[in-house]
């Protein structure tokens, strides 16, 4: 290698130019070559803010490393990128700068582009999309009319989560702790009309799928706990003098508590429809009622401090008969269940804490210490599980079992409920995809329609698709209902489908989590389809399918990874989708799923208000993209996350020196042409000394550990391998030319293909210094022999009539008499065998000796 500086900015760019022209990491995608194809699949970026930030960098660099070892192994690795554009990130940006969503898409693109192409990665760039390309959405608004088709997408007026600051409609996944999750605005309830798309029909599909799917476990969590699957039974408390309903149904994980329900509890909205119907409540119940309306339109968190009213109505516990007030209190939600709860104080934590404050009454229906006389006086809920004790004849039963009977004792049905809601889809902003729907007056008054419970409306006919959003000078939402298309008449009148008369275009547009719900089902078919009449080529589909690694963040859990498991989930049933391998169950697009880790700077979370956010352009332009790749993955296990701290990197700067400076003293030719490369740097010609057989060893342990830390993602600890094999090099470099048997060449190739998913461009370099025309990203992946990672010896377990007594360490393959007569000479042997005799030795070569004496 030329001893001249090491310019680390002009040689990667020189590889990376060089990597685009010869075409390194394109795959075959129609015959993949090699082992068969493997998709390596991370989460695109979105192009908002002022370009790609180091979370970016991290996320790829990880998925990439597994992807550059993969194709080292044999497989034809495709490894696409591209620009989820679209949505209110980017929307929010260009208002920000004054700009043009539309126009700042483009220099967004470019400047994402040339810093992705910074970072080293092996993307198949061919390939690459950008949602907001009309190309690319013709299909998005294909896959929402094939939605519609089939009944999976549907229009209704529904209270729904409203964002003053972002004004549009948000998902309820897109709601945490009452704020909006991308600007933190408290979320506001309001009744609008809006799209839907019917994923609680998928919604057991989705969670026993889990089960059946490699994901990390944290995301599979989330996911079950937002699906929130829960077994139960509709119960009706009948009431009297109560001319709007002649009962209260209830929907209850417990049956069992039935006999401890002390009173009903209904949601403020469910009172408001009461209301509407003509109650009319005393005035304290009335100011109530509004009270905790506004307090939900405005977005505020549930009250530390329960609040309630008591209203005039009674229902009767159907199990004992017992007359049951019935209250109002914001702590019981709408959405969930039926809008009303029977309160069982004694077991359940909320209710509990209402009762004290209202001094209603406490009765305890399940002991855990039965068959105790007497119940102890209650100081908190108790939730668990036990025998029932207040309950008539089902008195001693086990809770467990007292559930059904009781229920269907008191005429309650069976049902399973989920706390998944349906993906609301449509946005009143400006950059997105339009919804391709039409809306006609006439037909809507006929009884007209596509589908008899929408009448007036019509999917956009396929064959004009793309619905393109036109260039719009007031993008900017003004808060209203309608979105800023609904002041574009240019836009909006069209002619009906249906009866060809005058008829209206739907001004929302989707939600930018249908652009990312499908991007990787086109990404393989990009070439092949741009120009063509098919969203994807089936063929390469099925070749490529499923996803062989998605790598991730796990913020993603219950929005992405959720949507895009439905979506594909129900182009698969609707036959518009096929895998071709059986490793997909039921039509799951990703088997094997993992989350990265979170970045921090300094111990604190990256914002710009802090002013810690770690721009890569700065570090590479510094460093080198080779050594921020090396350190991002070094600072923790992948799937952990670290802390970015500007001191530490100065480790990995040293390590990359050394590297080259050892590079420096290996010739370019030599002995080398007569041995065996590793897996084999064993010519077998003479017989080895014991420094060279302890370096074959460290050589193949260390090709071992990197390979099964790669496979593992700890990444980290495969860095700390190459720095130990790296030392242990450097002291023998002196010597590595003189043994004969190893050729110091080989061992530094075999060194640096190790080295390059890590650091692709300095081990491009050192690669064809050392005299190689073809791209080590290409060249097999070294392995390892089992046999010379073997240690010489063992650990002997000595027992003494079957206990233990010692562990000696002994040479392997020892055979018995000299087993016996090594451990006869250890102290704690000769200890425990005392001055008796031995009337038996079971000697287990290579694992234990048992001396019988008994």
């Amino acid at each position: 290698m030329s001893s001249e500086r090491y310019d680390f900015g002009e040689i990667e760019k020189k590889w990376q130019k060089v990597w685009q022209e010869n075409r390194t990491y394109e795959p075959d995608l129609d015959n993949p070559k090699g082992k068969g194809p493997f998709y390596n699949l991370m989460m695109f970026p979105y192009p908002s803010a002022e370009g790609l930030h180091v979370g970016n960098m991290y996320a790829f660099t990880g998925a990439d490393i597994y992807g550059r070892k993969k194709r080292m192994e044999g497989y034809d690795v495709f490894e696409p990128i591209g620009l989820d554009g679209f949505g209110i990130h980017s929307e929010n940006y260009a208002l920000k700068i004054g700009a043009h969503p539309m126009e700042q898409a483009k220099i967004s693109e470019a400047r994402f582009y040339d810093q992705l192409s910074a970072i080293g990665n092996g993307f198949a760039r061919e390939e690459r999309l950008e949602t907001y390309d009309p190309a690319y959405y013709r299909w998005t608004q294909w896959i929402f009319v094939q939605m519609w088709k089939h009944g999976l997408a549907y229009r209704k007026k529904q209270a729904v989560n409203w964002c003053p600051s972002c004004k549009t409609v948000l998902a309820d996944e897109q709601v945490i702790g009452g704020k909006c999750e991308r600007c933190g605005t408290a979320v506001e309830v309001k009744e609008l009309e809006q799209w839907f798309f019917r994923i609680t029909k998928y919604a057991e599909r989705l969670l026993d799928n889990l089960e059946k799917i490699d994901w990390s476990e944290r995301v599979k969590i989330a996911q079950k706990n937002w699906i929130g699957k829960s077994e139960g039974a509709s119960i009706k408390f009948p009431i009297s003098d109560f001319q709007f309903s002649d009962e209260i149904e209830v929907f209850t994980t417990r049956p069992d508590t039935l006999f401890g329900a002390t009173f009903i509890v209904v949601s403020p909205e469910l009172a408001k429809e009461w209301m509407e119907k003509g109650w009319q409540p005393s005035q304290t119940v009335a100011e109530y009622v509004d009270e905790a309306l506004a307090r939900r339109a405005e977005g505020e968190e549930k009250q530390k401090e329960k609040t309630g009213v008591a209203t005039e109505i009674f229902a009767a516990n159907p199990a004992n008969k017992e007359k049951i007030p019935v209250w109002i209190s914001d702590y019981v939600l709408a959405g969930y269940g039926t809008g009303a709860i029977m309160a069982v104080p004694a077991h359940d934590k909320r209710d509990y804490e209402f009762a004290q404050k209202f001094n209603l009454p406490v009765v305890m229906v399940v002991c855990p210490h039965y068959p105790a006389p007497t119940c102890p006086v209650l100081d908190e809920a108790y939730e668990g599980e036990g025998h029932l004790v207040g309950s008539g004849v089902f008195d001693g039963m086990k809770s467990e079992e007292a559930k059904w009977k009781i229920a269907e004792v008191v005429g309650g049905k069976r049902e399973t409920r989920f706390r998944l809601r349906d993906w609301l889809i449509s946005r009143q902003r400006y950059w997105g995809a339009p919804i391709p729907m039409i809306f006609c007056e006439a037909c809507a008054a006929a009884g007209k329609g596509e589908q008899s419970e929408m009448s007036g409306w019509y999917a956009v006919p396929e064959e004009e698709l793309p619905v393109k959003l036109p260039y719009i000078e007031k993008f900017r939402p003004e808060g209203g209902d309608e979105s800023p298309l609904g002041s574009a008449p240019e836009f909006y009148k069209t002619k009906c489908p249906g009866c060809g008369g005058d008829a209206r275009r739907e001004t929302d547009v989707s939600d930018t989590f249908l652009d990312s719900a499908w991007y990787y089902i086109r990404y393989p078919s990009t070439r092949a389809t741009r120009l063509g009449q098919a969203p994807w080529d089936p063929v390469v589909t099925k070749q490529w399918f499923p996803v062989h690694l998605y790598t991730g963040g796990a913020e993603h859990a219950v929005l992405h990874l959720l949507y895009v498991r439905f979506v594909a989930l129900a182009l698969h049933d609707l036959k518009l989708l096929a895998f071709g391998s059986s490793d997909a169950p039921g039509g799951e697009p990703f088997p094997k799923f993992r989350a990265h880790g979170l970045l921090i700077k300094e111990g604190a979370k990256m914002s710009k208000s802090k002013g810690n956010v770690v721009n890569p352009d700065e570090y590479i332009k510094k460093y080198g993209a080779d050594v921020l790749r090396m350190y991002l993955m070094f600072l923790a296990p992948f799937e952990q996350g670290g802390d970015f701290r500007d001191a530490s990197i100065q480790g990995i700067v040293r390590f990359v020196r050394r590297i080259r400076e050892l590079g420096l003293k290996i010739p370019p030719s030599g002995i080398t042409d007569r041995l065996v490369s590793v897996g084999g740097m064993r010519a077998g010609i003479e017989t080895p000394t014991l420094e060279k057989r302890n370096l074959e060893k460290t050589l193949h342990k260390t090709i071992r550990a990197v390979t099964n830390d790669i496979e593992n993602l700890h990444y980290n600890t495969a860095i700390s391998a190459l720095m130990v094999i790296l030392g242990y090099l450097e002291r023998e470099k002196d010597n590595l030319g003189a043994w004969g048997v190893f050729s110091p060449k080989g061992i530094f190739e075999t060194f640096i293909k190790l080295l390059a998913p890590f650091a692709p461009h300095l081990a491009e370099e050192l690669w064809h210094e050392l005299g190689h025309e073809d791209s080590i990203h290409r060249t097999p992946w070294p392995s390892y022999e089992e046999s010379l990672i073997a240690e010489d010896t063992f650990p002997l377990v000595v027992q003494v009539d079957g206990k233990h007594r010692a562990t000696v360490m002994t040479p392997r393959g020892i055979v018995k008499e000299q087993a016996e007569a090594l451990v006869r000479a250890d102290a704690k042997v000769i200890s425990a065998l005392g001055v008796g005799g031995v009337k038996k030795v079971v000697y287990v070569e290579d694992r234990l000796i048992n001396f019988v004496t008994k």
